[in-house]
């Protein structure tokens, strides 16, 4: 059932813990207890139209008008040197049903494939769960709260004011110039930020890896979006099939486009050995990683916690 749900977005309160009223422009985070920062790019309320009229896929129809609440978005994909001081934080566990700990367990084998790890590649491979868990133990650090987009945020910020088929315009041949497709990635993910950011200033948002967003994955959704478009999510009912966004490395131009939208299969972790199989990696997924948003209006803590309950619990 489609749902208009609170995801805390309007007037914001706190950045960091010791830094009260930040002004709605850019900043950097520091993760506390190390010198990794990522920065956070302002992107300010507003309508646009989603979804593509000229598009021959059904699930992108019919374009309506949505109207957003301001956030902050990552200005890169987060990165392995981000995720993994989640990873090896040996003091955050609680109560889980996962291997007694609010980490994923240590993957099989080695999730990168050999593309690049330390120094600024993507995060990858894990499934939307790990993404959000990040989440929250990045909240917990640092008072924040992180979330993934919506996937009607990640299209606003994605189109960033255009209306053409590519956030530059409409010939395919410029995206050598913003994104790794198939046509030029050599077969790997790249370290993030390479190519031209979009005019929001956004980087690799089309290709290189694909993005989870919040939403469950229904080629009718846009139907139902038509009558609520204010802050629009599907919020998740099943673990499957979940949406994500931006297309990657191996994907022809006409995956990348601003508009399409892709959902997560179950073959992405067809290797996995484990049963059942893991609720955190996708062993078959180099592809998928994720990027922050983070509201301008901050939700209490109670709102905070009983989100990343309704998410992790699936």
């Amino acid at each position: 059932m489609y749902k208009n749900v609170l995801l805390f977005t309007g007037v914001f309160i706190t950045i960091t813990a010791s830094s009260q009223n930040r002004a709605f422009e850019k900043y950097e985070q520091v993760i506390p207890g190390s010198s990794v920062k990522f920065e956070m790019v302002p992107v300010k309320a507003g309508s646009f139209i989603m979804g593509s009229k000229p598009s021959k896929q059904a699930d992108e129809k019919p374009e309506h008008p949505v109207q957003l609440s301001a956030f902050w978005m990552g200005a890169k994909e987060v990165t392995h040197d981000e995720f993994a001081l989640y990873l090896n934080d040996e003091t955050y566990a609680e109560n889980s049903d996962v291997d007694a700990i609010s980490r994923p367990s240590r993957p099989y084998i080695e999730m990168t494939l050999g593309m690049g790890k330390e120094g600024g590649f993507p995060a990858n491979s894990m499934k939307q769960r790990g993404a959000i868990m990040y989440c929250k133990w990045l909240y917990e650090k640092t008072g924040v709260f992180y979330r993934l987009p919506t996937e009607a945020e990640w299209e606003y910020a994605c189109k960033a004011g255009s209306t053409t088929v590519y956030p530059f315009g409409n010939d395919s041949a410029q995206l050598k110039d913003y994104a790794w497709y198939a046509a030029n990635s050599g077969d790997r993910y790249h370290k993030v930020g390479l190519k031209k950011p979009n005019a929001w200033g956004l980087y690799d948002m089309l290709g290189n890896v694909q993005e989870w967003v919040l939403d469950q994955y229904d080629a009718n959704t846009y139907q139902e979006q038509q009558k609520n478009n204010i802050d629009p999510v599907r919020v998740p009912t099943s673990k499957h099939p979940l949406v994500v966004r931006g297309g990657d490395y191996n994907d022809a131009a006409d995956m990348l486009r601003s508009a399409n939208r892709e959902q997560s299969d179950l073959i992405w972790n067809r290797r996995d050995p484990q049963i059942p199989k893991s609720k955190w990696w996708n062993a078959d997924a180099p592809f998928v990683g994720f990027r922050l948003v983070c509201p301008l209006k901050q939700p209490t803590k109670e709102e905070a916690e009983q989100f990343f309950e309704k998410y992790l619990n699936l």
